[in-house]
C-alpha cells in the first residue's frame, strides 16, 4: 500500500512508565489519535495501533505503540511494517532526544541512533536507518544525574505545564511530514519560537 504510513511513538508499556520523559513519543501518537477521536486496539504485531486517516481523501495512517520496552521497539515495528507493507521512508519514529533541548523539536531522516536503544533497535529490526525522525527534545539531566535515570522519570512541574504544546507542536510537525514532506516540517518546526 504505497498509500499507507505508519506512525510510531516510542516508549515503555504499562502505567508506570506513561508520564516519563521516555514516553512522549508514545504522547504524541495519543494526541494524533485523539484529534480523529479514536482509540487504540492490540494488533498481532505487538502493538496497539489506530488505523485512520491524516485526512479524508488523504494518505492512510497507522499510529502505533509497541507493547515491548524501548529497547526492543525493532521487532513490533518491522512486525507492522510487514503487516502495513510500508516502506522505511514511510515509517515515521517519533521519541525522545537527550541532545534536544526541552520543548525544542527536529525532524530528520537517517543518520546514526545518538545512543537511543530504541532507534538502535528499529534500524536493527527494519534493515535501515533510513526512516523519519520526529525527536522530541528532553534535555539533558541537571547535575550528575544519569541519563537512565532522567528518562525514565516524570516531567517536571515546570515542563507539565508546557508538555501539552510540545506534545500538540510534535503531532503538528508529524502530519506536516506526512502531508507535504520532510524539508516542509523542517522550516516550520526547526525556526526558533
Amino acid at each position: 500500500m504505497a498509500d499507507t504510513w505508519l506512525i510510531v511513538g516510542l516508549g515503555n508499556p504499562g502505567p508506570r512508565y506513561e508520564t516519563t520523559r521516555h514516553n512522549v513519543g508514545q504522547m504524541v501518537v495519543d494526541e494524533l489519535a485523539g484529534r480523529r477521536g479514536e482509540t487504540f486496539r492490540e494488533h498481532k504485531g505487538g502493538a496497539r495501533v489506530v488505523e485512520t486517516w491524516l485526512r479524508p481523501g488523504a494518505d492512510k495512517i497507522v499510529l502505533a505503540k509497541p507493547n515491548s520496552f524501548m529497547n526492543v521497539s525493532g521487532t513490533p515495528v518491522a512486525a507492522l511494517a510487514r503487516f502495513y507493507s510500508v516502506p522505511p521512508e514511510r515509517t515515521v519514529i517519533i521519541h525522545d532526544e537527550l541532545d534536544i533541548p526541552f520543548d525544542v523539536l527536529k525532524l530528520k531522516t537517517g543518520g546514526g541512533h545518538g545512543g537511543h536503544n530504541g532507534v538502535r533497535d528499529v534500524a536493527r529490526a527494519i534493515g535501515t536507518a533510513d526512516f523519519p525522525r520526529v525527536r522530541v527534545g528532553i534535555g539533558r539531566p541537571p547535575g550528575r544525574q544519569d541519563p537512565a535515570d532522567w528518562v525514565l522519570s516524570p516531567f517536571g512541574k515546570t515542563e507539565r505545564e508546557t508538555l501539552p504544546v510540545l506534545v500538540s507542536d510534535a503531532a503538528d510537525a508529524v502530519e506536516l511530514l506526512v502531508a507535504e514532506g520532510l524539508l516542509a516540517a523542517q522550516q516550520k518546526h526547526h525556526a526558533p519560537r
